[in-house]
């Protein structure tokens, strides 16, 4: 055995507690992360060590502004309100976002503060124009589902039973509630090749807390008033964004 071994050892020991849950640092900062660049002059896509930053403007005036370790926007929004709610002693009326904050925690979060959220979730522009279902007509999504009786009906018209529930937490620590379905006989089913890959019966993951949060995004969304505000990031949030570049 070396006789560095040790001395590696606690150095190694030291390293692994600086990210702090993140998956990388910069030895120069170790307070910054490793993220995927918009592509610049030399369009090869490098990972450079910086920060996510969030602003809130309302009129292409800044109104809050936090900085973020994690590169990924949709853990960044209730912090960064958190921040919002201490300047001003509340939570804004209005949140205008795009699918980048989409997710079940976010609009847990918007519901219980009273924010009249606008927000797009994952694939909400491919539904509005039908791309999704070319793409893929056998999506969970896409499957008929009777709430009264809890169950789905499969392309061929079978039925596909509740077999449970599961609970996971995402790197928020934000716990999420995962029923799954199974399919009673996938044998010999003409669609099974398109229709799934795995042996057996399909079982498919539903999360209905945020398909009933994805709805009422898509209502808002859809509205006159949601087409209005859709249209709300890139003349105010964007246009901050050019301006200091």
């Amino acid at each position: 055995m070396p006789k560095s071994f040790p001395a590696k050892l606690d150095e190694y020991k030291v390293k692994e507690e600086i990210p702090d849950g993140r998956n990388s640092y910069s030895k120069t900062d170790n307070d910054a992360t490793f993220m995927r660049m918009k592509e610049d002059h030399m369009r090869n896509g490098q990972l450079k060590a910086g920060y996510n930053v969030q602003i809130t403007t309302n009129n292409q005036i800044i109104t809050n502004y936090d900085t973020f370790a994690n590169p990924t926007d949709t853990l960044t929004l209730p912090a960064h309100l958190e921040s919002f709610k201490q300047l001003y002693g509340e939570a804004p009326e209005t949140v205008t976002a795009d699918s980048g904050y989409g997710s079940e925690q976010n609009y847990e979060y918007l519901e219980e503060n009273n924010c009249t959220a606008y927000v797009k979730y994952n694939h909400f522009h491919r539904e509005q124009k039908g791309n999704r279902i070319k793409k893929y007509p056998f999506a969970v999504e896409h499957l008929y589902y009777n709430q009264q009786q809890d169950y789905y009906v499969c392309p061929m018209g079978q039925h596909m039973n509740n077999i449970g529930t599961f609970k996971r937490n995402n790197d928020n620590g934000f716990e999420q509630t995962i029923s799954r379905y199974q399919a009673k006989n996938c044998e010999g089913c003409p669609l099974r090749g398109v229709c799934h890959k795995a042996k057996g019966n399909r079982i498919i993951e539903v999360n209905h807390n945020l398909n009933k949060h994805k709805q009422k995004a898509r209502e808002k969304l859809i509205s006159e008033e949601g087409i209005e505000h859709r249209k709300q990031p890139a003349a105010d949030v964007e246009a901050v964004f050019g301006n200091i570049k």
